[in-house]
């Protein structure tokens, strides 16, 4: 029969099901081929933090959001549109985001009394007029699969593991997606396991099929391509995207490549895809624990590599000393922080951006360092470049945040050319007769750079304070009050070699909506429908924490009002109102979820309608701060 097609600009898909489901895995392969057929694509990766959770269970559900469109894909998708739940739990658990007439699809196996008790449902929403609000296709996806294979001799046993990709291929019937790619990425991976293959596109090419011949499926979605600068483009999480920051950025300076790191989620992605670049002279270690994974990193920064170590909020903590040598030794570190929800363990799988206070403080002593901040997966391989260069150029270790969500989630990344990259340079020492370690260039205060093996340079440095100049131990009081100084003077300095804060929109008046770091997305998603629908309101984002851009400061007191939004309880405001003295409200967010453009538009009305309101009402829980 005809099918009726209808064109969209935007659409937000989510596979969810228990963790052996593999919604991951087809929320990955729909997300790679919208993006092969030309969209912009941002996802949103949602597991439970235990490695196996109890099956059936609402905690147990892992998920996988896909947002996809023609133009300005900033964010996940404040609702969604297509709901794939494998299970009852599946259902519960995201049903409140379903948009209202969305399409939900429901694999009727996992509706059974006993799913159906641990969902907490005492009848079946299946049954009843629960989803009569919905398009709801239930499909019992065993008995489709039998009846698709019933001429092929393959095993029950991988047949039942298919139900994923039966799936995936029903919402690529729905939105006219390709199946080669995903073709492709079965043979790759399954190669030389011909059964599996073959089980694959066949439930692939089984799940098209269903949706074009069953009636009920009337209607076909059309996402028509982006209209991107052309160039080359592939899909990228924040942490492979670090991953190739780093190797690109030991390329450009000519430094070997070193990582130190020891395993934590959700840091550990960067780690493994580093381990892919071999052929690239890179070098990584598995640490025993955290301290090793940096003090491997420090050692290689002696010995003249480009040295990385990454990790999340628990092991910066325990990363804490070695950063303090490595401020005290004057030696080019990356430090990449991929925060998650604490403390303590907290929530290891669910994004927060509650280490901004760590990374700024968190050190014995007066031990400053730059802070950096990707504003998205694919920013991060920029913000990955820049940290190399600043602790380069300055002999500085550097803290470069992303988070939980940027770092796992896609989106498309424009393939730059080597050659238009910023030079990276290291600083070498070059002349024995007037080599000092701490001798310092006039304009930057960074110390020159001399590794074992160059003759004439030897030297040692260490924990101890060292005397100007010299490098030789120093428990001068005098010495000291300058090398402290000097450290921070060094630091405050790069503000000269950063840009200035953007602004998007009047440079001057009542609002200024102040993001950083992962909440970019949804900030700016707000302020644009914002300033289509007539309010006026102005935008900035920071990606330098410290030092801040120099004209910070004035752009701040151009306005009447700063909002802040922040995955924590106000880190960032707290900082802002305590360096320029200057009230700031903030919209805070630690359900170790992401912020949905409308929760911010929804925030940012009320203050735009009411222009008295310099802050929230207190102790109130019903106020507009309460998300």
């Amino acid at each position: 029969m005809d099918k009726l097609i209808e064109h969209l600009e935007e659409v937000t898909v989510r596979f969810a099901g228990d963790s052996g489901d593999g919604m991951q895995l087809v929320g990955a392969q729909f997300s790679d081929t919208s993006g092969f057929a030309g969209n912009e694509v941002n996802t949103f990766p949602d597991f439970p933090s235990e490695i196996r959770a109890p099956e059936g269970t609402l905690y147990g559900v892992s998920a996988f959001q896909v947002h996809f469109g023609t133009r300005h894909i900033n964010t996940t998708g404040d609702f969604v549109d297509v709901l794939v739940a494998m299970n009852a739990a599946s259902l519960k658990v995201n049903l409140t985001n379903v948009r209202e007439h969305g399409i939900i699809l429901v694999n009727t196996e996992g509706f059974d009394d006993r799913n159906l008790k641990l969902a907490g449902f005492s009848k079946n929403p299946l049954e009843d007029d629960s989803l009569k609000n919905f398009q709801v296709f239930s499909i019992n996806m065993m008995d489709e699969l039998k009846k698709a294979f019933i001429e092929l001799d393959i095993p029950s046993k991988i047949i039942q593991r298919t139900k994923n990709i039966f799936a995936l291929g029903i919402t690529y019937w729905l939105f006219n997606r390709p199946l080669e790619p995903t073709v492709t990425w079965i043979n790759k991976k399954f190669k030389n396991k011909e059964d599996i293959i073959l089980a694959n596109v066949h439930a692939l090419q089984g799940g098209w099929n269903y949706a074009e011949k069953n009636p009920d499926f009337r209607k076909q979605y059309i996402v028509d391509k982006a209209d991107l600068p052309s160039g080359k483009y592939r899909s990228i999480t924040g942490n492979q995207a670090v991953a190739l920051g780093l190797v690109v950025a030991a390329t450009k300076a000519k430094l070997p490549l070193f990582l130190g790191s020891y395993p934590i989620t959700p840091a550990t992605d960067i780690l493994h895809a580093i381990s892919g670049y071999k052929k690239y002279g890179v070098k990584h270690l598995q640490a025993e624990d955290e301290i090793a994974g940096i003090t491997s990193a420090l050692g290689a920064a002696f010995g003249g590599s480009l040295a990385v170590t990454t990790t999340s909020g628990p092991g910066l903590s325990l990363k804490t000393e070695a950063i303090g040598l490595a401020v005290m030794t004057e030696l080019p570190l990356l430090i990449v922080d991929v925060m998650r929800a604490g403390p303590s363990t907290g929530l290891p799988t669910k994004p927060e951006q509650s280490d901004l206070m760590q990374a700024m403080y968190g050190r014995h002593g007066e031990a400053p360092l730059p802070i950096l901040a990707a504003a998205g997966s694919a920013d991060c391989f920029d913000m990955t470049m820049e940290a190399a260069r600043i602790a380069l150029k300055y002999m500085t270790p550097v803290i470069l945040l992303t988070d939980g969500y940027i770092g796992q989630a896609s989106e498309p990344w424009r393939i730059p050319e080597l050659d238009k990259l910023t030079e990276i340079k290291p600083n070498f020492a070059s002349d024995p007769s007037t080599f000092k370690p701490y001798l310092r260039d006039s304009e930057t205060l960074s110390r020159l750079w001399a590794i074992p093996g160059m003759q004439g340079m030897e030297h040692r440095i260490g924990g101890l304070e060292k005397e100007d100049g010299s490098g030789v131990v120093s428990h001068d009081p005098n010495n000291h009050q300058k090398m402290v100084e000097l450290r921070q003077k060094k630091v405050d300095g790069i503000a000269n070699d950063i840009p200035e804060l953007q602004i998007l929109g009047d440079k001057e008046g009542d609002l200024l909506l102040l993001s950083w770091g992962s909440t970019y997305g949804a900030a700016k998603s707000a302020v644009t429908k914002l300033r289509a629908a007539g309010h006026n309101l102005s935008f900035a984002h920071l990606r330098y924490l410290n030092p801040f851009p120099k004209n910070l400061g004035d752009v701040l007191h151009r306005f009447e009002r700063v909002v802040i939004p922040e995955l924590n309880l106000g880190q960032l405001k707290n900082l802002i109102q305590a360096k320029y003295l200057k009230p700031v409200i903030g919209i805070n967010k630690v359900q170790g979820k992401p912020f949905k453009s409308i929760e911010l538009e929804e925030k940012l009305t009320v203050l735009l309608t009411m222009g008295n309101i310099k802050k929230w009402p207190e102790n109130k829980l019903d106020t507009p701060v309460d998300l």
